[in-house]
């Protein structure tokens, strides 16, 4: 094992030890492995424009940017306190400025169409992400003791970002689907599951141009939320932190807003 691999497996070791999900060391052993290895100097070399020249070469929007700077900080704070360096490059590195997001729900016929085309086990996959709301990391690592029945219907059991579990109610037959599968729903070379990044770019092989997997849980939020009106039920049942974040998901109709502006064209007499 070569250096750089010795110090992403002690870091990831650690923040396994302090209840990181294998999601979340996963994408951030990815960050500082490609960072390390792009930039091709010894760990107390790396100088901050070092690093600022990685990220500036990566096809990035504003939240992977945020995630890779939070992965960086992470790593280096790590690296200067075990004394693998001396130096850290990410001090006095400014936030990812972040824009409010527009969401973008996938349309049902999108949906349709990638369900009657893709192969079943990726159809299957489509179908939990658009009907429970999955993010594609969750759906990796989605396993059949997961799905569980609870009084008149099914659940399924997610661990999402942070390793926060939360219930998510599951459809009967897509329910039945997945126990049926026996194990991991979605088997694969990364601890016996598909890989995350796999997962998506195999989805992404049945979508249109313009599309990407995580749209489909947009379409989740902004459906469940037209069906209760209810924002902190759809923040549940996404496993968001903040209910800030959920509403970033969700887009209302345009029967919803004609209906609300329309309670401001009536003066009291």
């Amino acid at each position: 094992m070569t250096e750089i691999e010795n110090l992403i497996q002690a870091w990831s070791d650690e923040l396994r030890a302090l209840g990181r999900s294998n999601g979340t060391i996963m994408l951030r052993s990815s960050h500082i492995r490609r960072c390390l290895q792009a930039v091709g100097k010894p760990l107390d070399k790396i100088t901050r424009q070092d690093v600022m020249w990685w990220m500036s070469t990566q096809e990035w929007g504003r939240a992977a940017r945020a995630s890779a700077r939070a992965s960086l900080r992470t790593f280096w704070a790590w690296a200067v306190a075990t004394g693998a360096t001396a130096s850290n490059p990410m001090t006095g590195v400014p936030p990812v400025r972040q824009l409010p997001g527009v969401p973008k729900p996938m349309p049902d016929a999108v949906i349709a169409d990638a369900l009657s085309q893709a192969p079943a086990e990726i159809a299957l996959a489509v179908e939990v992400m658009a009907m429970c709301g999955l993010r594609r990391a969750e759906c990796a690592c989605l396993r059949a003791c997961d799905i569980e029945p609870v009084g008149q219907g099914w659940m399924l059991r997610v661990t999402g970002k942070g390793g926060r579990t939360r219930m998510v109610p599951c459809p009967p037959l897509l329910a039945r689907k997945l126990k049926a599968r026996g194990g991991w729903v979605f088997p694969g070379a990364q601890q016996g599951h598909i890989s995350p990044g796999w997962l998506g770019k195999l989805i992404s092989r049945y979508l249109p141009v313009g599309w990407t997997p995580h749209k489909l849980r947009h379409r989740y939020a902004s459906v469940a939320y037209a069906k209760g009106h209810d924002i902190r039920a759809v923040q549940r049942l996404l496993g968001h932190a903040s209910v800030a974040t959920t509403q970033m998901y969700v887009a209302l109709d345009d029967v919803a807003v004609r209906e609300t502006a329309a309670g401001a064209w009536y003066l009291a007499s």
